[in-house]
């Protein structure tokens, strides 16, 4: 009789593990534009993003169910100027990223790991 595999196991799917990459312009010209795009920062950290480039934000999800809704929630804080872009990817595609410092190699982000509970 074969095994199934673990339900945690195919959770973990690097297929199944995405990120979500938010990446904007947005206009700084005035008092206004500038606060307005210093405030979708603050929001995209406080909703669990971490700064990639300064206008690039990633945040890993367990599901594409879970992307779906971080999507949504970024939808509800977008500002009235600019241009931002959501872009889920799998785990594996972003494993595929080539960084670099200058012409340096720069090393991977570090994965996150899956809380489990029993």
């Amino acid at each position: 009789m074969a095994r199934k595999p673990m339900p945690n196991a195919e959770r973990l799917n690097a297929y199944r593990l995405m990120w979500i990459l938010v990446f904007f312009d947005l206009p700084t010209f005035s008092a206004e534009d500038r606060k307005q795009a210093t405030d979708f920062r603050k929001k995209l950290l406080e909703e669990g993003f971490t700064m990639f480039q300064f206008s690039i934000y990633t945040r890993p999800c367990p599901s594409r169910e879970r992307v779906e809704v971080h999507t949504r929630r970024i939808e509800k804080i977008l500002p009235p100027k600019g241009k931002v872009g959501i872009m889920p990817v799998t785990d594996k595609q972003f494993s595929l990223m080539k960084l670099y410092y200058g012409t340096a190699s720069a090393p991977k982000p570090e994965g996150y790991e899956q809380l489990m509970l029993f």
